[in-house]
């Protein structure tokens, strides 16, 4: 009787895990970029009563239920557009780089970026929501005129083998700057030129699920992910960039409502067996009376 007490416990547990995944999902239902999480359940440790034998089936007694995993589910959700030109959706596979300020790399699907003044420098470095510098290639300048400029580090294929912080000198001196669908970073001169100011990498993630949450919409790759390249937007199998939006939460509602339900209705079912056996226990105990 001990046993289905325990089991109730480990029950209430594991749900009350799962409502903690649910709850934070409906939380970040606006959040853009977020990927949504589920709560996998298993079966935990057998107790052998009797042992199989020649004609006769084993007797096990289980122990309740567990947490088996909690999966990041990286389904591409729809975009929003924002009409600002420095906005980017990444439409396909694929997760834009920054540089962790503790050492690294992270990663992120949010392109909500902007140009802000490197103050060691003077020169304008390419930042992310959070300050971190966005990772990419720089262009090679010729003043003019004519003026041009050129991205060295892009292969034919579009596959980048060595990636830096996006800077650009003499930031002031470029209107309409903008982010095309291949990630070059194009801007107006004086003279009315149009010229290459840099390209942002988009990182190739074998197995994106194995990334680890940070916080902040980052993930980084502690374990598990595999191999990670970088390439240009629409090249090497990562997605192109969408200007002027941002990628949404895939985060359905309609299912998380549903999983609340059903993860309420088996706290409750739980709850109950351990009521029932506090009850039988309690017959027990009258029993010396």
């Amino acid at each position: 009787m001990m046993r289905s007490l325990y089991s109730g416990v480990a029950g209430l547990r594991t749900h009350q895990t799962k409502m903690d995944v649910v709850g934070n999902n409906i939380a970040n239902v606006n959040t853009y970029a977020y990927k949504s999480q589920r709560a996998t359940f298993r079966d935990m440790y057998y107790q052998t009563i009797r042992s199989s034998s020649t004609g006769v089936n084993a007797t096990q007694l289980g122990y309740g239920a567990q947490v088996g995993s909690i999966d990041t589910l990286h389904t591409q959700a729809g975009y929003a557009p924002t009409d600002r030109p420095m906005d980017v959706y990444i439409d396909g596979e694929g997760f834009i780089t920054v540089a962790d300020p503790n050492g690294g790399e992270m990663y992120t699907r949010i392109g909500a970026l902007s140009f802000m003044p490197d103050g060691k420098t003077g020169n304008f470095r390419l930042v992310d929501m959070n300050g971190n510098a966005v990772l990419g290639c720089n262009a090679n300048i010729t003043a003019g005129p004519p003026a041009s400029s050129t991205i060295p580090g892009i292969a034919a294929d579009g596959t980048i083998a060595a990636i830096a912080p996006v800077v650009v000198n003499n930031f002031s001196n470029y209107t309409n700057v903008s982010i095309g669908a291949n990630g070059v970073i194009t801007g107006i001169n004086k003279d009315g030129t149009s010229l290459q100011l840099g390209a942002i990498a988009v990182a190739k993630i074998s197995n994106a699920e194995g990334l680890t949450m940070q916080g902040s919409s980052y993930y980084k790759a502690i374990n598990n992910t595999g191999a990670i390249s970088y390439a240009q937007a629409g090249k090497d199998g990562v997605g192109a960039f969408v200007p002027g939006a941002l990628e949404m939460s895939n985060v359905d509602l309609a299912k998380e409502f549903t999983d609340m339900i059903t993860t309420q209705r088996g706290y409750q079912a739980n709850s109950r067996i351990i009521s029932v056996v506090d009850e039988m226990l309690q017959e027990l105990v009258n029993l010396k009376r």
